[in-house]
């Protein structure tokens, strides 16, 4: 139960350090109305990434014994998916972007005027959009089929694995709302985003890695 919680753990900081607009989006709630309403934001994103991991997690430990006998050409795919997750996560944080263009806040304070001005506005709002990305679907679907240790194992290791990943990502998306403007800025800076893209996506080309070691 411990191993499935802290793989939850890592794989959920492998999803949510990257600093992408949804990020960008609760750093600007935060800064331009409340810590109440950047915090609602953050638990939002962390709702939607423990949604897709509970899925992922849930259903693999359902269907794992079905697989069983293609195990390890399952495994072998599940970390090649991973592996092309992070190489298109690194590719994307190294090639050359234009300059973001500064306007001075108002992109904030126009989601704001929106209708995500208060805590719960912007927990449905942000759990909505954070929902929208398949790609943490397939991340978890990946990761859970490709290891037997955390796919095979019971309802007690799949709620480990989805608690893990819920705590991994409320932690790093209310470290960015708690931050404020100051912390926002380093994050969001284009060094910023090229450096958080590179970690996750060395966490997940080790997790890819961790994959093809499982047995």
């Amino acid at each position: 139960m411990t191993g499935a919680f802290l793989a939850g753990v890592v794989a959920g900081y492998g999803v949510a350090i990257p600093v992408g607009a949804i990020a960008v989006l609760i750093l600007g709630l935060a800064a331009r109305t409340s810590l109440r309403v950047g915090a609602a934001a953050a638990l939002g994103v962390a709702t939607a990434d423990g949604l897709y991991a509970a899925i992922a997690a849930f259903g693999g430990a359902v269907v794992a014994g079905w697989l069983a006998p293609a195990a390890t050409p399952l495994r072998l795919t599940a970390a090649a998916v991973l592996m092309i997750l992070a190489g298109h996560g690194a590719w994307r944080a190294l090639r050359p972007r234009p300059p973001a263009p500064d306007d001075g806040g108002r992109s904030g304070a126009r989601a704001a005027r929106r209708g995500l001005d208060t805590p719960a506005r912007a927990f449905a709002g942000i759990l909505a959009l954070t929902l929208l990305n398949p790609a943490t679907i397939v991340y978890f679907t990946a990761l859970v089929l490709g290891r037997v240790d955390l796919g095979g194992s019971g309802i007690v290791v799949a709620a480990s694995f989805t608690l893990g990943v819920f705590l991994a990502s409320v932690s790093w998306q209310l470290l960015i709302a708690v931050g404020g403007a100051m912390v926002g800025r380093v994050l969001t800076s284009a060094r910023g985003r090229m450096i958080t893209a590179l970690v996750s996506s060395a966490i997940v080309a080790a997790l890819a890695v961790a994959t093809l070691l499982d047995r």
